[in-house]
């Protein structure tokens, strides 16, 4: 299984283009390779990507479609694995977010934002 370097995570921050917060929903995962789905728990959302836990993580640079759901909305898209902690979990790049799933991950955003806020519901 290929993982990222621990040296190169302090690099991966800093490429970041976003913020991420925190965000807890469920996930569908399903290699571009394969049909097998695998389910996941999404921990951190950016415009960008998303953190997801698993225990058994796909490695770096693997080509994944990813489904994201609350119990009042969903989001589908590709992606790939940026960075894989074994027995934790993966870092996802959306790849080709259509626009149609745009409010609903700006929506996801507001929400996160004003839940890391003082003040802000939890």
């Amino acid at each position: 299984m290929t993982t990222a370097d621990p040296k190169d995570e302090k690099k991966g921050i800093e490429r970041r283009k976003t913020a991420r917060f925190p965000f807890v929903a469920n996930a569908e995962v399903r290699e571009a390779s394969s049909d097998a789905k695998l389910n996941a728990r999404v921990s951190e959302i950016s415009l960008n990507g998303c953190y997801l836990d698993m225990i058994n993580p796909l490695p770096m640079g693997t080509l994944v479609f990813v489904k994201i759901f609350t119990e009042t909305d969903f989001l589908e898209t590709s992606a790939s694995v940026v960075y894989s902690h074994p027995n934790l979990g993966i870092g996802l790049a959306f790849r080709e977010l259509s626009p149609h799933f745009r409010p609903v991950l700006q929506k996801w955003l507001l929400e996160a934002l004003h839940s890391t806020m003082p003040g802000g519901k939890a």
